[in-house]
Parts: structure tokens; sequence; C-alpha cells
């Protein structure tokens, strides 16, 4: 039987199908806040930025709708991958914070939900086709590097916090 079509997973005011998008979902024991300031400012973000391993180089960043960021991730065997993200939508005062396109084909939204004392991040990487998933999970391992680029942040928290 076929995939279906229909479109079942809301992100923002945008509708995706789930053969188009991985997801990865993390909660953080630090306010929605400091959340947002470590998925935003250089000086967290060259820190944790990436899968294990993996180091960045910030070129350039402006936070704000119609910014961009620049700059070259670096893979433990001395691969570098140069990365352009334009921010489409940043909302730091709803729970649907970051949305950028990385690629045409190939955009992100990252969401921060406060819960308490705590926050969830949930990042949805969605391409165009379900063909296209499937190759980047297979060129990229997208959904494990995602995972671990899940987990970086919350050790940089309990190092800026303190423990938080």
């Amino acid at each position: 039987m076929p995939r279906s079509t229909r479109l079942v997973t809301r992100i923002q005011d945008l509708e995706i199908s789930p053969d188009r998008a991985i997801v990865a979902s993390r909660v953080f024991d630090a306010p929605r806040d400091l959340v947002f300031r470590m998925w935003t400012e250089p000086a967290h973000l060259e820190r944790w930025w990436g899968p294990r391993g993996f180091t960045i180089t910030i070129h350039q960043i402006d936070v704000r709708p119609g910014g961009e960021w620049s700059f070259t991730m670096h893979s433990p065997d001395g691969t570098d991958f140069a990365n352009e993200v334009a921010y489409e939508g940043i909302h730091p005062a709803r729970a649907d914070c970051l949305s950028a396109r990385e690629r045409p084909d190939l955009s992100k939204h990252r969401d921060l939900f406060p819960r308490g004392p705590r926050t969830r991040v949930t990042v949805t990487v969605i391409v165009e086709t379900a063909d296209a998933r499937e190759g980047t999970e297979a060129r990229f391992r997208a959904a494990e590097g995602l995972r671990q680029t899940l987990e970086r942040p919350g050790e940089r928290l309990a190092q800026t916090t303190g423990g938080v």
C-alpha cells in the first residue's frame, strides 16, 4: 500500500507529511529564554553545535527574520561542511521559536516549549520529498546527528548555569 500523502504534522503554520520530516526532541533543565540564547548566541553555539566530535566556525550570525547565519561545521575526520542559514521566522515570545531555510530543499524548525522551569526543544528537518529524506538520512545519518546535536546543549547548559 502506498504511503499516505495526507498532511498530518503541523509546525507553525506549515503542514507537512511525516515521510518528509526528521524529528528529534529533548527537555532541558533550563528556562526557555536561556535555551533560546543557547540556540542563537555565538558564544554558546561555538561550544556545542553539531553532533559529537564536530566543531564550528561562525562567519556571520544575524538572528532575525531575513537574517542569515553562515558557518562551517568541521567533522572529526577533518571534512568541512559549509552552512548557510536564512532565518524565516523568529518568535522568542511564542513557542514556535525559530524557523530557517538551510538549502532550497531543506528547512528546519526549532520549537521551544516552556514546561515550568524546563524547556522542551523539538527540531524538525523538512525536505522536499520522501526520497530526499531517505537520501539525507543515508548520506548524513541525519536522525542520529540530530539526536546527538540535541544532547550537546544540555551539557553546555550545565556548564553555563552550574548544573541547572
